[in-house]
């Protein structure tokens, strides 16, 4: 999947503005690249786990149908830990199999880490970015 940098700096800076709470947010794109990225604030509030707030996710829904986008990936950060997910991340992909999970660790806050993974049927595979 391509992704340009821009787009990880996004993230990464969600990240840490969020801090000290996971954040949370969408990404819009197509055939094969991630185009644009949405935030969403972390209904959850906490750095254990993130949670879409249901109004935010509505409208970047919107958003992303609206730009001729496709849902195709949902970003989180891990504020104290490797970017992997955890198993409430499992949990969670349960209902949405189709995007790429990508988890920013801030475990070590000077050299974040950037990772995209496919979760489907309880089973993680990371996929490798592209990143331009």
């Amino acid at each position: 999947m391509r992704i340009s940098q821009d787009l990880i700096d996004e993230i990464v800076a969600h990240s840490r503005d969020d801090l000290p709470n996971e954040c949370c947010g969408l990404i819009g794109g197509n055939d094969g690249e991630m185009t644009s990225i949405h935030r969403a604030r972390n209904a959850a509030a906490t750095w254990l786990r993130y949670e879409v707030h249901p109004s935010d996710q509505f409208r970047i829904m919107e958003r992303i149908e609206e730009a001729g986008e496709d849902l195709v990936g949902i970003y989180h950060s891990h504020t104290k830990s490797e970017a992997y997910p955890s198993q409430t991340d499992i949990n969670l992909a349960d209902g949405w199999p189709d995007p790429l999970y990508l988890i920013c660790s801030l475990e070590h806050p000077d050299d974040p880490v950037v990772r995209a993974f496919a979760i489907r049927d309880g089973a993680v595979e990371e996929v490798e970015l592209d990143v331009s």
